[in-house]
């Protein structure tokens, strides 16, 4: 059967426990520091630095020592396999692509990472899953909507997948209990913390965040 590789890299006991992924988009690497700190006193243990951020790769070092092994740092916005290599040379714990990447899948399935390869159509999807991704992103899936999780589960029972995209507080249950192995968030979390805002509301919708995926356990 397709869906079974031998050697895919399962989902990190980290993320299983915690199935909240922050997804951060700043103006400058430099500026995810406070907020990567606030994110992770309020609960979040996975935080995904983008590459539409200058400075990601040079900054994920430090990035990575600040937070300690109770945080997984990871990279997102990965569409080469130059880039992958370039984030598991770097120390990313997990990479994110936007697209379906077969040569970044292959490369993540080699070096044991995990890698959640994004896509929409059941065609896309299940080809990142065939190939060994580890859970498929499910982008963008606001256009879709939690009970898409449970159509693909219809043929492909196995499939594991993250919701990215449009995705608000309120929808974190929904989408966990359509078996979601866990969600992603942008906005609806990050709000303007990487614009200067508060840190201390950061701090709220974090809790929020935490409390509405453990409802769904």
């Amino acid at each position: 059967m397709l869906s079974k590789v031998a050697n895919r890299t399962e989902p990190s006991a980290v993320l299983r426990a915690n199935p909240i992924i922050a997804v951060l988009r700043a103006a400058d690497a430099r500026d995810y520091d406070g907020v990567v700190d606030t994110l992770a006193a309020n609960g979040i243990r996975s935080i995904e630095l983008t590459l539409s951020t200058p400075g990601t790769f040079e900054h994920l070092p430090a990035m990575i020592e600040r937070v300690g092994m109770d945080v997984e740092i990871g990279i997102g916005t990965i569409v080469t396999a130059d880039q992958a290599r370039r984030a598991i040379d770097a120390g990313a714990r997990y990479l994110v692509t936007p697209i379906i990447n077969l040569e970044v899948i292959a490369l993540a399935v080699h070096n044991a990472i995990p890698v959640f390869p994004g896509g929409l159509t059941p065609t896309e999807l299940f080809s990142g899953w065939a190939a060994g991704a580890t859970a498929v992103k499910i982008f963008p899936a606001e256009t879709v909507g939690p009970q898409y999780g449970g159509h693909l589960r219809g043929p492909f029972p196995d499939i594991e997948f993250i919701p990215s995209g449009g995705v608000g507080l309120d929808d974190i249950p929904t989408w966990l209990k359509a078996g979601a192995v866990a969600v992603s968030l942008g906005g609806p979390l990050v709000g303007d913390a990487l614009k200067g805002g508060s840190l201390d509301a950061l701090g709220e919708r974090s809790r929020r965040a935490v409390d509405a995926a453990g409802s769904a356990r």
